[in-house]
């Protein structure tokens, strides 16, 4: 009995872990949904975060579960998982997300849980424990997701250019002011639909290891996607604003015609990699659809620099966190 019952308080224990984790992605990437529409002064930040959050939520009904299916069997050899593994993975994403956070660094939420996954299993397992067709999709959305946001971004800006040729900055203005509304929402519901399905990814595979739910279940139980859609809701309601000044204001100079192609162009990139169960970065996204709205403008209104301080965060993140992991599981395999 005082097996079952330290197994439960384990589980217990790495659940809340895992939420915590969620908290903090939302806390952390609010920045990403909520950037562009508080720079360009559409809505205050209270109110750009109390929408985000609802849109986060709002995922759950909208989203298949193909994101916390690839995370929870698709990256990892599922007989590798134990609860050493998810406490090394989960402490190396939290610690990665706090040290990015305190400096104001948006880095991926993603691939810092990515990175936690990889060293752990790879601290117990070696190489071997890696499952290659998942991992390498997701090291190819590295590259591909902030280029599609860079296009969609940059096409969209274009498009719109051409459509309100002859219409007055004052005009423009105005109509994107709303519109700013509306692209703010979708991109807020593409963030909730593949970030939460992360942590979903993680408790399910938890579930597996441990015993609770069947290796043969579609989706995870619903209580695991509802906890983790509230998660991200709330962390994104408490907001990260240390993070919200560089992806609004240092990258390139936004106005409302900008935030709204640059919100619609990650928006559509989010949407098609949630479609096919890949777990993306939404910082990777946005970035890449702002620097595409300040480069179709021109060349020289992006901050190339602090582009590329961003860019040197998102390659030490996985081994960074990679490395915590490592050893979170070992200290796991001595104290838990």
């Amino acid at each position: 009995m005082h097996t079952l019952q330290l197994s439960i308080y384990v589980l217990v224990l790495l659940v809340g872990i895992a939420l915590i984790f969620d908290f903090m992605n939302g806390f952390h990437d609010a920045a990403n949904a909520i950037a562009t529409v508080v720079s360009t002064g559409v809505l205050k930040p209270q109110t750009a975060v109390a929408m985000a959050a609802f849109f986060n939520v709002v995922a759950f009904f909208v989203f298949p579960t193909h994101v916390a299916s690839m995370i929870g069997k698709g990256m990892i050899d599922p007989t590798v998982i134990d609860q050493y593994v998810i406490f090394g993975a989960l402490i190396g994403a939290v610690s990665w997300n706090f040290l990015t956070w305190y400096f104001g660094i948006p880095s991926s939420s993603s691939h810092a849980l990515i990175g936690g996954l990889v060293g752990a299993a790879v601290a117990k397992g070696g190489v071997v424990t890696l499952v290659a067709k998942g991992l390498w999709m997701t090291v190819l959305f590295i590259v591909l997701s902030p280029l599609l946001g860079f296009i969609f971004g940059s096409l969209m800006m274009l498009l719109v250019s051409w459509l309100f040729v002859r219409s007055t900055p004052k005009k423009v203005d105005k109509w994107f002011r709303r519109l700013q509304l509306g692209s703010a929402a979708m991109y807020s519901l593409g963030h909730g639909g593949n970030d939460a399905q992360k942590t979903m990814g993680i408790i399910w595979m938890l579930l597996i290891a441990t015993g609770y739910s069947q290796s043969t279940d579609l989706n995870p139980p619903v209580w695991v996607a509802m906890s983790c859609y509230a998660a991200i809701g709330f962390g994104t309601l408490f907001g990260g604003w240390r993070i919200v000044k560089t992806m609004g204001q240092k990258i390139t100079k936004l106005k409302p015609v900008g935030g709204f192609c640059a919100e619609t162009g990650g928006a559509i990139t989010l949407f098609m990699a949630t479609a096919l169960g890949v777990p993306v970065s939404t910082t990777h996204t946005i970035t890449g659809a702002i620097v595409g709205v300040g480069a179709a403008h021109r060349i020289s209104a992006v901050r190339w620099g602090v582009a590329g301080n961003i860019v040197w965060a998102w390659i030490f993140t996985i081994p960074a966190s990679a490395f915590v992991a490592a050893v979170a599981w070992w200290v796991g395999k001595l104290f838990l």
